[in-house]
């Protein structure tokens, strides 16, 4: 067994612990460790926190997020299109116009429905 063929992938593995590492540590060595009652208070929107971290979010926040995870995923999809656009021809256009149009109908659908309204 060869174990020169290794050395590549140990060498990768400790650079990028080293990268990671290394300026986390400068970072604590050679920065500033002045705390104050204003640095160590809980943060929140610029305001005392006045709930429990524990508090239930409306169900309209995460429909919202996944709406936007949804839509995004979808767009993402398009950049290898537009890349690969010579090479996929007539019918790969057809195709995303198919996927637009499918897309599109979806958006205004959760439009009219009002999933999109933040009351």
């Amino acid at each position: 067994m060869n174990l020169d063929q290794y050395l590549p992938v140990l060498l990768f593995i400790l650079v990028g612990i080293a990268v990671g590492i290394i300026p986390q540590v400068i970072g604590y060595v050679l920065g500033p460790n002045r705390p104050d009652p204003a640095k160590n208070s809980p943060y929140e929107c610029g305001f005392e926190a006045f709930d429990d971290a524990r508090m239930k979010f409306d169900v309209r926040y995460y429909l919202m997020a996944i709406l936007f995870i949804l839509f995004d995923l979808e767009i993402a999809f398009l950049v290898p299109w537009a890349v690969a656009l010579k090479d996929v021809g007539v019918v790969g256009f057809w195709e995303v116009m198919i996927f637009l149009v499918i897309l599109i109908l979806g958006f205004v659908y959760m439009w009219k429905k009002g999933a999109l309204d933040w009351e």
